[in-house]
């Protein structure tokens, strides 16, 4: 049975260590192993679609002469 894992970096600037986290781990607090920092793992990010294309603007249209 395989667990997947997140890989987050330790906020701690004298740390700064890669951490794998099981995904199960998100929204919660973990502690660092090697500095005992405390780490908040990121909510899954919000799929968001792409921006609409954008209509041309009256500035852009060419004027009639």
């Amino acid at each position: 049975m395989s667990v997947e894992h997140l890989r987050i970096m330790c906020p701690s600037l004298s740390c700064r260590k890669v951490l794998a986290v099981p995904v199960s781990s998100r929204g919660k607090n973990v502690r660092c192993k090697s500095c005992g920092a405390t780490i908040r793992v990121p909510e899954k990010p919000a799929v968001s679609a792409p921006p609409p294309p954008k209509a041309p603007t009256e500035e852009a249209k060419p004027q009639a002469a």
